[in-house]
């Protein structure tokens, strides 16, 4: 499904994807937030096309926004074994091993995924090599 919001023309590009967090608090008055803010927070985005509307942005530092339209895909993601099983909804909770150097950390630790958010396994990718012996897939989450 795709939809139209707005970012930085200057990172306005087909391909480039985000993550959006959500709203911001400095937006609360802006008359196209409703543009801005209709995105699901912590999704993982891709933009496909850019509209020719350009507008002011205050929150931009001098750059405009642009009008795109954006489809929303998977984030990469690690789960334990036994929740890995494409098609099933997990309840993400991060590793917590706060071993920040570990090259899966950013796997376990996925921006935007919060602790207990419901999410679907839409693609298993592989076994991980846990430095903790933890029993963890890589898959691509929605």
């Amino acid at each position: 499904m795709s939809l139209i919001t707005l970012v930085g023309a200057s990172g306005a590009e087909p391909g480039r994807e985000f993550y959006y967090l959500g709203p911001i608090e400095e937006c609360r008055d802006c008359r196209l937030k409703g543009v801005c803010f209709n995105l699901e927070a912590g999704s993982r985005y891709r933009i496909v096309e850019v509209r020719d509307q350009r507008h002011e942005c205050r929150e931009q530092e001098g750059d405009m926004v642009a009008a795109v339209v954006v489809e929303k895909v998977p984030t990469p993601g690690a789960v334990p074994k036994k929740s890995s099983i494409e098609g099933s909804v997990v309840t993400f909770q991060p590793s917590g091993c706060g071993r920040i150097g570990c090259p899966n950390y950013m796997l376990c630790n996925p921006i935007g995924k919060a602790d207990g958010a419901k999410c679907s396994v839409v693609a298993v990718n592989g076994d991980l090599e846990c430095p903790i012996g933890r029993d963890m897939v890589s898959v691509d989450l929605m």
